[in-house]
């Protein structure tokens, strides 16, 4: 039986930034808490950036997270977006290095796949199938939270795929080399 694990999820923004917690005891993935931290009356970016790096170590603190998964910032119609994510993206992968954690990154499309297997899904709707994959009720206000939660459930799912690379597993071979009591 694989060890017990926390991945901390992160969608990151310069004025809503979501958070997500589940921890993963071998194919299994429970809720533990999620939460939101909102930029908006910050009006000085740098200011922004030191409140989402105390934010996240603060949570790295608390939880204790073995992972960090980031949504990565995606390019839109205007540059100074990217940019502005970027650093958001930047503070939070500091705030995590700091503790000695792992990080990985995923594009909001593969985790939307991952969760509800439609890259172009809704947040309405990825946040329906985490309610009912970890059997618990998420409030609509939190839909940035829920994004983040989707992040590390796509990192979850991630690493526990025979295929996935991204596990450090690259094929079947590596399956049944590392799995041999689930072969009959």
């Amino acid at each position: 039986m694989d060890s017990p694990r926390t991945i901390l999820g992160i969608d990151p923004g310069t004025n809503l930034l979501g958070f997500g917690i589940i921890r993963v005891t071998g194919r299994r993935a429970e809720y533990v808490d999620m939460g939101v931290l909102d930029l908006r009356k910050e009006k000085d970016s740098y200011a922004k950036l030191k409140s989402i790096f105390d934010c996240i170590s603060e949570v790295c603190k608390t939880y204790a997270p073995d992972e960090m998964a980031l949504e990565s910032p995606f390019y839109g119609k205007n540059a100074q977006v990217i940019l502005k994510l970027g650093r958001a993206q930047g503070a939070a992968m500091m705030a995590g290095l700091n503790y000695g954690i792992k990080v990985y990154e995923y594009a909001p499309r593969k985790a939307k796949e991952a969760i509800v297997g439609n890259g172009a899904a809704s947040k309405e709707q990825v946040e329906m199938m985490l309610e009912k994959t970890l059997g618990v009720k998420l409030e609509a206000k939190y839909l940035d939270a829920s994004d983040a939660l989707a992040i590390a459930m796509c990192h979850f799912y991630q690493t526990t795929n025979p295929l996935s690379s991204e596990g450090g597993r690259s094929s079947w071979e590596s399956f049944v080399k590392d799995n041999p009591d689930r072969i009959k």
